[in-house]
């Protein structure tokens, strides 16, 4: 007699560690995404009072040694240093994922994967819908492509704090895998003039820095000019220095011994967690709100003033890329997975929690403006048009995913409920050891 295979479950509950690990991170997002959102509010209000030319005299204020090309504005220094650091923790947690975390297994990694890359393949081919014969407004196109990890999961905070935790797991894969196709198609597409010879010179620092925390080195004395070092190079290649970051993190190891076996004692953690664990706080909670308060200072000009952006094409292209593009794209990918996987959706969920989650997506906000920066340089009026458009789209994806996710609230209160329920009392979620 023959027996049926069971279905594999789209958004099936990961592993209890896995759970708590991603509790702790989202908690720091979340605090992190409370402050981007005051910093930006700050820098916007500051941008449309009677003292908004001190504002743009601290942005443009340089600093910086002038014989390393490094006599920078503060608020490049913001986009190109300190987001540097928020690229390192988006590495990091990557390679946690990937090589340690649920998302080893490839059938698990697959669907976010395929979900952000939906979620930047249909906001683009919007922009571009909009923007196709508009002259250099093309180079937008990737604008609204990127998910704000923080922004995002602050909203998701206030709004609910019982979402399942596959959902939010997802949520927050979706979003490191986005930014880091994001910062592949900056290091592309947004590359004006690449000196290979910089370039070239970055690996013997980037290689010395792999060697040592491979080696379990962690003096600060010895990493942080490696990094420097690494992440100067960069910047003077052409390439974005956010690139570096990214790179750095990636060659920090997962497993806690250096013969590859995880096998320490639970209380130990390995380099990445320590470097994550470290690094995060000063990314969540001063260089991404630093930047978000550079970055969000626009100049509305009155009710005339928001009609003429709101009435540019680079702009509707962005809100709407924002709101409907990621939406679509992200709900549309997991869906045909689905289908071609033949996969059921997990027996908790709606297709209304997923469409909800599709809709955090939209939240583009720190890596938008800062693609928004590289599209449009040197073009003030067009660059305001991307920050209005951003925190328009950005606005509009949250309030509709507030909207949808809080009448679901109820039913994610009952499967949390479940998911904590602890009958043996031996600190482990009954719901986590099902099958066991």
């Amino acid at each position: 007699m023959s027996t049926s295979r069971p279905r594999p479950s789209l958004f099936a509950r990961g592993s209890w560690p896995e759970a708590q690990r991603l509790t702790a991170i989202l908690r720091t997002e979340t605090a992190g995404g409370v402050l981007l959102i005051i910093a930006a509010a700050a820098g916007l209000i500051w941008a449309n009072t009677p003292w908004s030319n001190a504002y743009e005299a601290l942005r443009g204020f340089q600093i910086g040694p002038a014989g390393l090309h490094l006599n920078l504005s503060l608020e490049t220094w913001a986009a190109d240093g300190l987001l540097a650091v928020f690229f390192f923790v988006v590495g990091l947690e990557l390679k946690r994922e990937f090589v340690a975390g649920d998302l080893r297994d490839p059938r698990r990694a697959a669907l976010p994967v395929i979900a952000a890359v939906g979620g930047m393949i249909g906001p683009a081919l919007v922009f571009l819908a909009f923007n196709l014969g508009n002259g250099d407004a093309v180079n937008g196109w990737a604008i609204p492509t990127a998910t704000d990890i923080a922004f995002a999961l602050a909203v998701l905070a206030v709004v609910s704090s019982h979402l399942p935790t596959a959902l939010r797991t997802f949520l927050l894969t979706l979003a490191v895998v986005d930014d880091l196709l994001a910062v592949t198609v900056i290091a592309i597409f947004y590359t004006d003039e690449l000196h290979l010879p910089y370039l070239g010179l970055a690996l013997l620092p980037l290689v010395a820095f792999a060697f040592a925390v491979q080696r379990r080195i962690r003096s600060p004395w010895l990493l942080i000019p490696l990094a420097l070092l690494t992440w100067w190079l960069v910047h003077q290649s052409g390439v974005h220095a956010t690139v570096a970051g990214v790179l750095l993190g990636f060659t920090v190891p997962v497993l806690t011994t250096p013969s590859g076996r995880n096998d320490a004692s639970p209380g130990d953690r390995g380099p990445a967690e320590r470097f994550e664990h470290r690094i995060r706080p000063l990314s969540a909670g001063i260089a991404v709100p630093i930047f978000a308060f550079f970055a969000a200072g626009v100049t509305v000009g009155g009710l005339s003033g928001m009609v003429d952006s709101l009435t540019d094409r680079v702009t509707l292209g962005i809100v709407v890329g924002l709101v409907a593009g990621k939406t679509v794209g992200i709900l549309a990918t997991t869906f045909l997975t689905a289908k071609l996987t033949r996969a059921e959706l997990d027996s908790d969920l709606s297709w209304l929690d997923v469409a909800g989650v599709a809709l955090l997506g939209g939240i583009g906000f720190t890596v938008s403006l800062l693609i928004g920066e590289l599209a449009f340089a040197d073009q003030p009026l067009r660059e305001d048009h991307v920050r209005i458009g951003i925190l328009v789209g950005t606005l509009s994806a949250a309030l509709l995913a507030t909207i949808l996710l809080r009448l679901r609230n109820r039913a994610y209160r009952r499967i949390a409920e479940e998911e904590t329920r602890d009958d043996d009392h031996d600190g482990i979620p009954d719901v986590y050891q099902q099958g066991r």
